[in-house]
């Protein structure tokens, strides 16, 4: 599906390039019964399955953990589903900004004047993932102790859940509906973002010490002392009326000065880039954040990184894959012969992509 979203690379989907990095590509029709012994198949193998269908869903297709764990009992499944694998809700379609709502995040996000916001980037989507991989990661420890899989899931709706930090326990604890804030710190202040001469940065001298410097560095050395502004509480009382005291100041010089000063005082600070400035910075060029990849159809492929580092980290990455680019590579590797792979290709239980279309399984794959 998100081959057909664009915007598009020589009309090749950006959002499908950017979510299928590193990762090999196949065709199976689960809809034909040689299609689903072919997956099960490659089942039998694995260490690791991960599936994001409705809940119910496998077990329809008779790929259930109880008929995997049978066949193969150190299978680890992990999945992902919308609401959760049962309660009221858990046949719910779901999708990320969905969800984002449902969870309360929304609600977190915004200007106290405007909508409900949501995140730049589906949040949902890449952080239920994030807490899949952390859940998968313990099963395989605790395999290696006993031998044995086991199933674990999350789902959009918890993974946001899990994301409400203090707003969460705000109101377990004492029963406070948070409202938005908009860039504001809800309980610290000054802490956000600031109009500098050319534009915003972020701001955070969260200690007394630090506010102090930030007023001198200013030029406005009585504010700590003004009662209206004394405490933390009285900050976060009158933001607004402080945060056009600073951007008075503030205004005077760029994004960049600013953040220097302050970095220099010891001040938390940073310009809020742009991507073309991200891509640009040399932070981030140090720090190898993008990688150039040689992509079968666009070429040279410029793409984020995934951002684990280590010593042992050696591995090449892959550019995303064509439509079913590696389907013979994994059959092969499952230990299916070459008949038995031109036959599930002249059938069109699976599908290869190749500049030829005669090519058979005896051919290199593509």
């Amino acid at each position: 599906m998100s081959r057909t979203w664009g915007p598009f690379d020589r009309g090749v989907s950006t959002y499908y390039l950017s979510c299928n990095r590193n990762k090999r590509g196949m065709c199976i029709d689960f809809r034909r019964p040689e299609g689903l012994a072919t997956i099960q198949r490659l089942i039998d193998d694995a260490d690791v399955v991960i599936e994001n269908f409705k809940p119910g869903t496998l077990e329809s297709m008779g790929l259930g953990f109880e008929v995997l764990s049978a066949r193969n009992p150190r299978l680890i499944l992990g999945s992902i589903n919308a609401f959760g694998a049962d309660g009221p809700m858990s046949s719910w379609p779901g999708f990320d900004q969905i969800a984002q709502g449902y969870s309360g995040l929304m609600s977190l996000t915004g200007f106290v004047d405007g909508d409900p916001t949501r995140t730049g980037t589906a949040i949902g989507d890449l952080t239920s993932g994030m807490w899949l991989v952390t859940a998968v990661m313990a099963a395989l420890l605790e395999r290696s102790t006993t031998g044995r899989g086991q199933h674990v899931s999350t789902s959009l709706l918890a993974s946001l859940v899990g994301l409400l930090s203090v707003h969460g326990q705000r109101y377990l604890s004492l029963g406070d509906v948070p409202r938005r804030t908009g860039n504001a710190h809800s309980v610290i202040a000054p802490y956000g973002v600031f109009q500098t001469l050319d534009g915003p940065l972020n701001l955070a001298p969260i200690t007394s010490a630090m506010w102090g410097r930030l007023c001198v560095l200013l030029d406005l050395p009585s504010l700590p002392e003004d009662p209206r502004f004394a405490t933390n509480e009285a900050r976060v009382e009158r933001r607004e009326e402080l945060k056009a005291i600073l951007e008075s100041r503030l205004k005077t010089r760029s994004k960049h000065a600013w953040t220097e000063l302050f970095i220099e005082a010891g001040l938390p600070a940073g310009p809020i880039n742009t991507l073309d400035e991200v891509f640009d910075d040399p932070q981030v060029l140090h720090s190898q954040l993008t990688e150039t990849l040689n992509h079968p159809t666009l070429g040279a492929l410029r793409q984020v990184v995934t951002p684990v580092f280590s010593a042992t980290d050696s591995a090449a990455s892959r550019p995303p894959p064509l439509l079913g680019e590696h389907t013979i590579e994994v059959l092969r590797e499952a230990g299916l012969d070459a008949a038995s792979i031109n036959a599930l290709l002249a059938a069109n239980v699976v599908f290869q992509d190749t500049d030829d279309s005669s090519a058979h399984a005896t051919g290199t794959a593509q």
